[in-house]
């Protein structure tokens, strides 16, 4: 058998190598698993984070849910709740005062000039169209300038936030002074969701329509009335400014109380426009120069004596405590500035020589309408009215209704009485550097008020007739039962005491003060209408003009002669014990004032610096208007002393009266 070999079953070294594989694509190969324990710690944390997530969260959720689930409906923002408000206007219209809560119609800031709401911007908050409600970045700066000042300088809320605190504060939740956590957090939370809810303009316009401003304003437009008689739209760059800056304080800045501070406020405001690039630098200054002071925009405070003595008696006429009211008073605003400056220029120039702290003035009508009234030195310091609520002793000044009883006993001014001295136990009236002469005349004992003649006339006309003569003229003050009387030591007020010698004033008709013209409400519908009461006759006409005849006297030579002014005018000093009271009522054709001087801790007044009260009087009725005379039904006779002359020495009289004696030797 014959074998063989095919050139492919050859061995070789060919033959060994091995069959090549397909080529194929190989995976990159793993990473080195990382340890077991790394993987464990990195599953822990991520799932607590998860949880701690879950948790705060769900506390966040809780704790925003109760801080927020009794908040207000953001809907009432655009409601107001408030008091009535009752504004008070002299007899010409001019608004004096304003008492309750004055808002205004709702305002569009897309209406306003642009310098109106930017002052607010300036002063409150210039980022407040960049922030979401809460301003953080103002905030921190807030708290590191409070930090380097050491007590607080700058506030970090925005309008956002101030609005939602008033919102809070108006549905009663908080009170104006409180501070707590939860009023911080609710104002917090409410002023991000009324970014939610409104648009910055709409934020802004609620605010400006609702923010306080002072003086019972609510609301720019209720503010631009109030300070400056005018709508918003016309305020200028200077009044945006003031009323902007009454924001941090409206009573501290207020310009009616405050007007140089209400002056630097404003200046700060502008300021900080310029800084802001809301005006130039060019305009801050004009705008300065331009308004100086705003005092002569506003009425003294001393106005309020007036004004709260008509709110006190308005329920008398009118029941409509729910409604806004417009209460046109008698008052003359040119004789109550009158008044006003004569009392400061009196109190300056004599108050510390004569050891007097106070001084008031009511002047009225014939009739007993009031026009001038100010109840004291400085309405600011003490709100007590020295005309219509301090009792005082009228001292001498009561010798009027004495002598008017005389007169109605059938005496005449030119009776002669004795003048010499009466001793009634251990007690002797006597006048300061008075002489007797033995008989004067009534009408020079009127005159010099000499004390030892009222007491005689005391005696003789009794008791009971000088009681029922300041009954029928008005005097409702308890009034001593014993001779002191005459000496005017039962109390009363200065407006009742000045209504009484009104009545002479009117020729002996009834006189009752009065002060309200009329009251409509807020759209003018009238609610009282003063309508004079027949005047009823309660002095003879002749006796009043007797009377009035022996009060000129005492301006003429008597002891109010340094009242006499370049017109017809009667009236009687009144001094009391220690001179504690000083007073001077008298009246010209045309006004019946009384001017009482003193102190409220009846501390005694220097008798050797003269009389303020009699100054105040003759330098107020001296520039009052004058008119022709018509008020007497019987023309005065020319009052001419009985004494010679040299001997008519004006002389004030003098207390020199125990209270504890006269009570002993005449109480009862």
């Amino acid at each position: 058998m014959k074998l063989s070999i095919h050139p492919d079953d050859r061995i070789g070294a060919e033959s060994h190598e091995p069959e090549k594989k397909k080529k194929t694509k190989r995976k990159p190969p793993s990473p080195p698993r990382p340890p077991r324990h790394r993987k464990s710690i990195s599953l822990w944390m991520l799932k607590w984070c998860f949880i701690l997530f879950i948790w705060i969260s769900f506390v966040g959720g809780c704790g925003v849910f109760w801080y927020s689930y009794d908040l207000p409906d953001i809907t009432k923002l655009q409601k107001t709740e408030r008091r009535p408000s009752l504004t008070i206007l002299a007899k010409d219209g001019t608004k004096l005062a304003t008492y309750g809560d004055l808002h205004s119609q709702m305002l569009d800031i897309k209406t306003l000039p642009p310098h109106i709401p930017q002052a607010f911007l300036a002063i409150e908050d210039h980022r407040f169209y960049s922030h979401f409600g809460v301003d953080l970045i103002g905030l921190v700066r807030a708290i590191w300038i409070n930090y380097r000042a050491g007590h607080v300088v700058q506030g970090g809320s925005t309008i956002t936030q101030q609005l939602a605190k008033n919102f809070l504060q108006s549905q009663g939740l908080y009170g104006i002074n409180d501070r707590s956590l939860r009023r911080k957090i609710q104002e917090a939370l409410l002023a991000v969701w009324l970014e939610y809810k409104f648009t910055k303009d709409q934020i802004f316009t609620i605010y400006l329509n609702r923010v306080y401003l002072g003086s019972g304003t609510f609301g720019l437009g209720a503010a631009a009335q109030h300070y400056f008689g005018k709508h918003p739209k016309n305020l200028t760059l200077y009044e945006a400014a003031v009323i902007a800056g009454l924001l941090k304080a409206p009573s501290k800045y207020s310009p009616s109380n405050n007007p140089d501070l209400a002056d630097q406020r404003a200046a700060q405001v502008l300021g900080n426009m310029a800084k802001e690039g809301f005006i130039s630098e060019d305009l801050r200054q004009a705008s300065l120069a331009l308004a100086s002071s705003t005092a002569s925009h506003f009425r003294g405070s001393a106005i309020r004596y007036f004004t709260d003595w008509v709110v006190d008696i308005v329920p008398s006429y009118v029941k409509a405590a729910d409604q806004d009211l417009i209460i046109t008073t008698t008052l003359d605003p040119t004789l109550q500035s009158l008044a006003e400056s004569k009392l400061q220029e009196v109190l300056e120039e004599q108050g510390k020589a004569s050891n007097m702290s106070q001084m008031s003035l009511v002047s009225m009508t014939h009739e007993g309408a009031i026009r001038a009234l100010v109840g004291g030195a400085d309405y600011k310091k003490s709100q007590f009215s020295r005309v219509t609520q301090a009792l005082r002793q009228p001292g001498s000044a009561f010798k009027m209704i004495l002598y008017l009883a005389a007169l109605e006993a059938g005496m005449s001014p030119m009776d002669w009485v004795s003048d010499l001295p009466i001793r009634i136990g251990s007690w002797t009236p006597k006048n300061y550097k008075y002489q007797s002469r033995g008989q004067i005349t009534l009408q020079d004992a009127m005159a010099y008020s000499v004390n030892s003649v009222s007491v005689r006339l005391a005696q003789r006309l009794g008791l009971h007739r000088i009681h029922e003569t300041a009954r029928r003229l008005g005097m409702n003050a308890a009034l001593p039962n014993n001779l002191t009387i005459v000496l005017g030591t039962g109390e009363t007020t200065a407006l009742e005491l000045t209504s009484v010698y009104a009545v002479i004033a009117r020729g002996g008709l009834s006189v009752k003060p009065y002060a309200i013209l009329k009251v409509t409400d807020r759209e003018g519908s009238p609610l009282y209408t003063y309508k004079a009461p027949p005047p009823q006759r309660l002095v003879d006409a002749k006796v009043a003009a007797s009377l009035t005849q022996m009060m000129h006297a005492v301006v003429s030579y008597g002891t109010g002669k340094k009242a006499a002014i370049d017109r017809f005018c009667a009236g009687k000093t009144g001094t009391t014990q220690l001179y504690k009271d000083l007073w001077f009522i008298g009246f010209t054709p045309e006004l019946v004032t009384g001017v009482w001087a003193g102190n409220d801790d009846n501390t005694s007044l220097d008798p050797k610096a003269g009389s303020p009260s009699v100054k105040l009087w003759r330098l107020f009725m001296a520039e009052t208007p004058r008119s022709v005379p018509s008020f007497y039904s019987v023309e005065p006779r020319e009052t001419v002393s009985s004494m010679p002359p040299a001997e008519r020495e004006a002389v004030e009289p003098s207390g020199g009266l125990l209270d504890q004696l006269i009570d002993e030797l005449f109480g009862g």
